[in-house]
C-alpha cells in the first residue's frame, strides 16, 4: 500500500487584508490531499505579522487557529518559525493543534534525510537583518517586548514593517537572497542533507556540490497571487503544486 504524502509551505502572509489568500488557505486544508497527508510542515511566515499568542481572541487569528486544529485531527501539522511570526508559542500550539520545531531540523522524510529552516538565516549578507534578527530572537528581548500591551505591541510591529519595506528598495536583490557560502556550511555541518526552505519567495529547485557531494535544495514558493506546495512522496521524491487563487 502506497505511502501517505508530505507536504510542505511557506510565506502565506496571512492577513485580513488579503481575505483571499486566507479563504485559499482554508480550503486547501480541507481538500483529501491534506486530510490524507502524513504530515503537513509549514516553514514559517504564516502569518503577516504574529504580536504574541495573546492575540489569539482576534476573529481573524481565531478562524486560520481552528481550521488548523480541524485539519490536525486528521494530520499532523508542524510548524517552524518565521521572520514575521517568530513570536508565535505553546498557546498558538495548543489551540491550533500544530507542534513546533526548533530550527534547523533534520528528518527522514520519503526515505531521504532532509533539512528544514525558514530560511533567512542562510541570507548572511544582509547583515542589517541579521543583527536584528539576533536582537528579537534574545528570549530576554521577547518577554520584554510581550509584557507590553498588545495595542502597542501592534502598532510597533507595523511601524517596524513599514520601515522595512522602504530599506527594501535601497537593497541590492543579491543580498535578500541565500549566501552560497553559508548554504554550502549548512549543508556541510549537516551530513549533507537535502534542504528545504522558503523566506526568500524565489521558488525552485537547486543541486549545490558540497565535498564533492551533490545536495538537493528546494525553495518554497510564497502566497502572494497564487497558493502551492512540495510534495514529498513514498520514495522520497519533491514535486511542486499551484493552488490557483480564484
Amino acid at each position: 500500500m502506497p505511502q501517505a504524502p508530505i507536504l510542505l509551505i511557506s510565506d502565506l502572509h496571512l492577513c485580513p487584508q488579503q481575505p483571499e489568500i486566507a479563504a485559499l488557505f482554508l480550503g486547501f486544508l480541507d481538500q483529501p490531499i491534506v486530510k490524507n497527508a502524513a504530515a503537513l510542515y509549514i516553514l514559517g511566515d504564516l502569518f503577516e505579522a504574529w504580536a504574541g499568542d495573546d492575540d489569539l481572541a482576534d476573529t481573524f487569528n481565531r478562524r486560520i487557529c481552528d481550521a488548523l486544529l480541524h485539519c490536525s485531527a486528521s494530520t499532523a501539522i508542524y510548524f517552524i518559525a518565521g521572520n514575521r511570526d517568530f513570536l508565535i508559542g505553546q498557546d498558538f500550539a495548543h489551540a491550533s493543534g500544530v507542534q513546533l520545531l526548533d530550527e534547523p531540523r533534520l528528518l527522514d522524510l520519503g526515505g531521504v534525510t532532509t533539512l528544514l529552516m525558514h530560511g533567512d538565516t542562510l541570507c548572511s549578507d544582509d547583515r542589517a537583518y541579521q543583527d536584528f534578527r539576533t536582537m528579537v530572537r534574545n528570549p530576554d528581548w521577547q518577554r520584554s517586548f510581550l509584557a507590553r500591551p498588545l495595542a502597542e505591541r501592534k502598532a510597533q510591529i507595523a511601524a517596524l514593517r513599514q520601515r522595512s519595506e522602504a530599506e527594501k528598495q535601497d537593497k541590492p536583490a543579491l543580498i535578500m537572497d541565500v549566501n552560497e557560502n553559508t548554504v554550502a556550511n549548512t549543508l556541510r555541518s549537516h551530513g549533507y542533507p537535502r534542504l528545504i526552505h522558503g523566506h526568500t519567495h524565489r521558488q525552485g529547485s537547486h543541486t549545490h556540490w558540497i565535498d564533492g557531494q551533490p545536495c538537493q535544495r528546494w525553495v518554497l514558493g510564497d502566497w502572494h497571487h497564487d497558493g502551492n506546495y512540495l510534495l514529498i512522496d513514498e520514495h522520497g521524491h519533491c514535486q511542486f503544486h499551484t493552488l490557483p487563487c480564484s
